[in-house]
């Protein structure tokens, strides 16, 4: 019974305060807001009533005499005139008005409508002098009198509109007594309100924070790496989940974690692999066209040769999709590479490759030299005048692949150095500016992440030129076979 209770304190506590809070403050805001708008529709209804009044005024005290002057001066007639539609209206309007008028403001109205009833009847007596061709000075005496009715009529009207503004005025002090009523009411409940609040959150937060406090512990132990931390049953429900979630979290965060850095590398390396497989269209281009040139000159054994390093180059930059190849294969591949650049460049390039073979039955990642190379032509010979030579070696020492590309080209500023090392350390891949190739920055991560090692390419320059090296273990295609996409 007790774990029920529990249960249901945590959400009842909250779900009472919440209803509590809502009845203290809107019931009075509800009472004032009714209030405010009957007066408001009050101090509507009077002003809407003293306009239609006085919207009265000019025809009792102008259109009604004019046209009963009009008439006893022969200048129109009682049907042209129109004067007995105007009395009814107005005997329409203080109608109307009077009630909607309480009962204190009706009198001056009722007067007003009585007196219409007397000027009307002055307009009978012109109408039969009229048809009985009386002199007119008879019916000038009851003009006069109508004269004297419609001013009656009018300040019966003005009292009305009198009546009615001080009524208004009274209303609107009453309004802001309301106002200021209801001000104070509302600074009183929102105290009540708060101390109402301060007390239920004290009463909830007394009866959770114990199970919440483990909870933040262990999580914030978890956070750290101890994946033995777990969190004790709890008798709040709202939070027994929450504990289950958190245990369970912890039992499979490390499978989680593993999970994640295995995806993360194969990311990487998916991403590596869109990039190696980019081809720059220039290099192609200009070996196509170095070919075509060859073959109009005649020159068929170059054409060949060309045409056989092309084919070498891109049967080894494809190998069918693999990621490692035999150094045998590699070395092939940057040659085919450097007699197509010199064909280019015969005049500026001069290049060396020294990798025993010996050493070409073990494999390596594929394409780690000819960016090198690559780098080392378009950003080192190309822009030296007069040339340079490219050098490639490979050596085995304690049982440690060790690759280096030099060249005697410009060489690099130490702040370009610093620069070049600088984004080899962000690991971002891209490709490389300029040439279009896989890059220098590429071939530093590929390292790392294929080898699983922190240090990838180490480049030493001066105005002497650049040299780039590289250190990998070695590797037989039966120790890469199991986990690895080879090319034999």
């Amino acid at each position: 019974m007790s774990k029920i209770r529990t249960e249901k304190s945590i959400i009842g506590k909250i779900d009472d305060m919440s209803r509590n809070l809502v009845i203290i403050l809107v019931i009075p805001i509800f009472i004032s807001l009714v209030l405010m708008l009957i007066y408001a529709e009050r101090y509507h209804n009077a002003i809407a009533r003293m306009e239609t009044i006085a919207s009265l005024k000019t025809t009792v005290t102008e259109d009604i005499p004019g046209s009963a002057w009009d008439i006893v001066s022969g200048r129109n007639t009682i049907p042209g005139s129109k004067v007995y539609t105007k009395i009814h209206e107005v005997y329409d309007t203080i109608s109307e008005v009077s009630d909607k008028t309480n009962e204190a403001n009706r009198l001056s109205l009722i007067v007003a409508y009585r007196t219409m009833q007397t000027l009307e009847n002055y307009m009978n007596q012109i109408r039969d002098n009229i048809d009985k061709q009386q002199p007119v000075v008879q019916n000038e005496e009851v003009l006069a009198e109508i004269r004297d009715v419609a001013e009656l009529v009018d300040s019966m009207l003005n009292e009305y509109i009198a009546q009615e503004i001080a009524s208004t005025a009274n209303m609107s002090i009453v309004l802001r007594w309301l106002i200021l009523i209801t001000a104070v009411a509302e600074a009183v409940v929102v105290l009540l309100a708060w101390i109402l609040r301060n007390r239920s959150m004290k009463d909830t937060t007394a009866f959770v924070k114990k199970p919440i406090d483990r909870l933040e512990e262990v999580t914030a132990t978890l956070a750290e790496g101890s994946l033995d931390a777990r969190i004790t049953d709890t008798d709040v429900t709202e939070l027994r989940n929450l504990t289950l979630s958190v245990n369970t979290m912890a039992d499979r965060l490390e499978d989680m974690m593993q999970k994640s850095r295995k995806d993360e590398r194969n990311l990487r390396k998916a991403e590596l692999r869109t990039l190696q497989a980019q081809i720059n269209p220039h290099f192609l281009y200009n070996t196509l066209d170095a070919i075509i040139w060859k073959a109009e000159a005649g020159e068929k054994d170059d054409v060949i040769q060309l045409t056989s390093a092309l084919s070498d180059f891109f049967r080894i930059s494809l190998s069918s999709g693999a990621d490692w190849i035999p150094i045998s294969q590699e070395k092939k591949h940057i040659e085919g590479y450097l007699k197509i650049q010199q064909t280019r460049y015969r005049d500026i390039l001069r290049y060396e490759i020294d990798i025993p073979d010996e050493i070409g039955y073990f494999y390596i990642l594929k394409l780690l030299l000819q960016p090198l190379v690559e780098n080392a032509i378009y950003h080192g010979i190309k822009i030296k005048r007069g040339g340079g030579l490219i050098k490639v070696t490979g050596r085995l020492e304690d049982n440690m692949l060790v690759f280096t590309v030099s060249d005697t080209g410009t060489g690099m500023t130490p702040e370009q150095l610093d620069a070049l090392n600088e984004r080899m350390k962000k690991g971002q891949p891209t490709v490389s500016e300029g040439s279009g190739g896989f890059g220098m920055v590429n071939v530093n991560m590929r390292i790392r992440l294929y080898y699983n090692q922190p240090e990838g390419l180490k480049i030493e320059s001066s105005e002497e030129g650049t040299s780039v090296s590289f250190r990998v273990p070695c590797r037989t295609k039966e120790e890469i076979s199991e986990n690895e996409s080879i090319s034999g």
